[in-house]
């Protein structure tokens, strides 16, 4: 086993151990160039070129870690760090970009329940006990029930989509991705509770003052790594009359770098875009006279 010795003096990083975002979260470490091994079922290990401990946590665990013991950084759900109400104890410093969902009320397709109002007051099954709860509350005391006729919340710990399916339950509140599960369990969405994205998080009390800088090398780095997975480089040539419409079309995350060319009537403009708007803009500056439109990807940036 590790040494507990081991971790002292070192800058604690908290990693879903499994799950929906814990792949991802691989991935980003090694964007972020933090290297380690991690032993077959050691849950904590030693980051070899940076004075970091990182530690393998159940998602729903790490906003309490982080927030209350003596983790200083950490990657979760914002579904997970509302469930965990510890809204005042942590700070989202990042959204990530990954893991994006939805936390919805759902029912099954066919059945006689299609609005949360027809679903208020009978048997809600869910992992999200607290904001099913308070949703629910809000909905019971609209349409004033009351005791037993209150709608009835019950937690499970998995399955929750069979919940309906099994007689458990006549709605349930679970996390939405692609929706694949969803539809293959006969329910379908009716409300909405949440929208979701993993996010970096860090105490609002600071922890190890001598740690400061080590946390924002770290936090640069993964917004480097984040941002170079949704932008791409768009370098083209464009009369220098038509700037003015080129840099609207391209206004890069803060603004373009524009060049001089040899021939005075024309720029060079380089900026960053949006991956998913990239085929448009290309389409768009064309348009207005644009010429030698090139894109590159990203592999990594400082942003």
């Amino acid at each position: 086993m590790l040494d507990v010795d081991a971790l002292n003096g070192r800058l604690l990083f908290a990693i879903p151990k499994k799950g929906r975002l814990h792949e991802k979260c691989m991935e980003l470490l090694a964007g972020a160039d933090i290297q380690f091994r991690r032993d077959h079922r050691l849950d904590v290990c030693l980051v070899k070129n940076h004075n970091i401990a990182l530690v393998f946590l159940p998602a729903a665990d790490i906003p309490s870690f982080v927030g209350k013991g003596n983790v200083d950084l950490g990657i979760t759900g914002q579904d997970v760090l509302q469930e965990a109400q510890m809204q005042q104890h942590v700070t989202e410093v990042l959204p990530l970009s990954f893991g994006k969902c939805a936390l919805q009320v759902q029912v099954p397709e066919a059945g006689p329940i299609q609005t949360v109002e027809q679903l208020a007051g009978k048997r809600v099954v869910t992992s999200f006990e607290v904001l099913s709860g308070e949703y629910f509350g809000k909905l019971d005391e609209k349409l004033n029930l009351a005791g037993d006729s209150k709608t009835n919340i019950e937690y499970v710990g998995g399955s929750v989509e069979a919940a309906c399916a099994l007689g458990l339950a006549d709605g349930i509140v679970d996390l939405v991705e692609s929706g694949d599960t969803m539809r293959a369990a006969g329910l379908h969405a009716i409300a909405t509770l949440m929208q979701s994205e993993a996010v970096l998080i860090k105490s609002s009390t600071p922890k190890h003052e001598s740690l400061d800088p080590l946390i924002k090398l770290i936090t640069a780095r993964i917004a480097g790594v984040v941002a170079a997975s949704k932008y791409v480089v768009c370098e083209y040539n464009i009369p220098r009359a038509k700037l003015h419409d080129a840099t609207g079309i391209t206004p890069g995350r803060r603004a373009p770098t524009i060049s001089p060319l040899e021939d005075e009537a024309w720029v060079a403009v380089s900026s960053m875009v949006e991956k998913k708007r990239v085929a448009d803009v290309m389409d768009e500056l064309v348009k207005i006279g644009a010429e030698d439109i090139l894109i590159f990807n990203l592999d990594n940036c400082r942003v």
